[in-house]
């Protein structure tokens, strides 16, 4: 019987410099492993975080830039204060109430793929 188990989004990227800045530093994620088929070649790497993986990817070919995920959160007032609180240059996210009653903090990273961190309300 076949089971699925998991979704490993692929978000692209264009500078490993501002990606690292952005994933490790700012959102708090750590880099799992990179991969280049040739040291002039684009990256390919794996950042995660509390059980969620995304792969980054420099090469044109994966996928879009400008791709929305969501990342079903507990807490998630307190990682916008947290993301607030380091003062990072590009981005000061704000929380929203939704009409599907859930708390929503979103980012956009300096590719313009968006990360919804959402928390539904009880």
């Amino acid at each position: 019987m076949t089971q699925l188990e998991r979704i490993i989004p692929i978000l692209r990227i264009f500078d490993e410099a501002k990606a690292k800045t952005f994933y490790i530093d700012f959102l708090g994620f750590s880099l799992d492993w990179e991969h280049r088929f040739e040291p002039d070649m684009p990256l390919y790497m794996q950042v995660s975080k509390d059980g969620i993986q995304i792969h980054l990817s420099e090469h044109h070919g994966d996928c879009s830039p400008g791709a929305a995920i969501r990342v079903h959160t507990s807490g998630v007032r307190e990682l916008q204060k947290e993301l607030i609180g380091k003062k990072y240059a590009y981005a000061r996210p704000g929380l929203e109430k939704t009409p599907w009653n859930s708390e929503e903090c979103t980012v956009t990273d300096p590719f313009g793929n968006r990360l919804v961190f959402c928390e539904y309300l009880t």
